[in-house]
């Protein structure tokens, strides 16, 4: 597990109209929020019939009315655009927000927007192995290289990107996994690796991380271990809701610690929780930092 303090991130749900999102980047960015994410969706996975802004055109808006806190999109689909342009968009973000991007990248999983958008979606190893091309790629182009590549689902020939990021060698990488095959990428490429579960699941996923990592002289405390979590995710494990109290807080963040997690982002509290959330900001995350 990466050594240090514990980190702490909010997700937002871009269904809200744009004053009231960039409002509340402000509001959990004055709180002192580590970092604050959006999605990468075409729909809202809990209710496809609601207004959805696209997430990285919205996280450069936002990120101009923020100024500290760490911003991302958690995470992007690999499925949605060629992992050049991705690359692009990276950089722009990062001179945009003058070096606070975390680029959040993962496979793609969300099918009822694939299939009503007509977007080819791919078995699991046509997802996995386009995904472990688009973060060489990523990795090579956002650190300056001229990139030549004849993959698979990709080819590259003399290509370029500039001006470099803001931040060297390149953003940091997000990367998404959940199995063997995408945990060994982010063995390889990762700088936090990001998922959901049980705390059994981040427990057994943590090691298999940690043996990807020996595998290739890797040292494994390079890699956040982040976990995103939401109430009824939590409620269905037996768990309150982190935003209930201090101490719901504290026993969500006590149980998945244990299991290796040092970041937790979590979906952002309801407005009437507001006011709990800044207690537990005052009360369990600014004493620990």
């Amino acid at each position: 597990m990466a050594e240090g303090r514990i980190l702490y991130g909010i997700c937002t749900d871009q269904a809200e109209p744009y004053p009231v999102l960039a409002e509340r980047w402000r509001y959990f960015e004055e709180l002192g929020f580590d970092s604050i994410w959006d999605c990468d969706h075409f729909l809202r996975p809990s209710n496809p019939s609601d207004p959805y802004f696209e997430g990285w055109t919205l996280l450069a808006a936002l990120a101009t009315v923020t100024s500290r806190i760490r911003v991302g999109v958690l995470v992007g689909s690999n499925t949605f655009r060629h992992p050049a342009l991705l690359a692009q968009e990276a950089i722009t973000i990062d001179h945009i927000s003058e070096g606070r991007l975390e680029l959040g990248f993962g496979a793609g999983w969300f099918v009822e927007e694939h299939d009503r958008f007509g977007i080819p979606f791919g078995d699991p190893p046509t997802l996995v192995g386009s995904f472990s091309e688009a973060v060489e790629i990523i990795d090579s182009l956002l650190r300056g290289q001229e990139v030549t590549f004849e993959g698979e689902y990709y080819q590259l020939r003399g290509a370029r990107l500039r001006p470099r990021p803001v931040q060297s060698p390149r953003p940091p990488l997000t990367l998404g996994a959940h199995r063997p095959r995408m945990l060994a990428i982010c063995a390889r490429y990762a700088d936090r690796w990001n998922s959901f579960g049980t705390v059994e699941e981040m427990a057994e996923r943590n090691r298999l991380l940690d043996e990807a990592c020996e595998r290739i002289g890797r040292d494994p405390t390079e890699i956040i271990r982040s976990f995103y979590g939401w109430a009824s995710n939590m409620a269905a494990q037996g768990l309150p809701d982190a935003w209930s109290s201090p101490d719901a807080f504290c026993e969500v963040v006590g149980r998945y610690a244990e299991a290796g997690v040092n970041e937790f982002i979590m979906d952002q509290p309801r407005p009437e929780q507001f006011k709990t959330a800044e207690r537990i900001v005052s009360e369990v995350i600014e004493p620990g930092r």
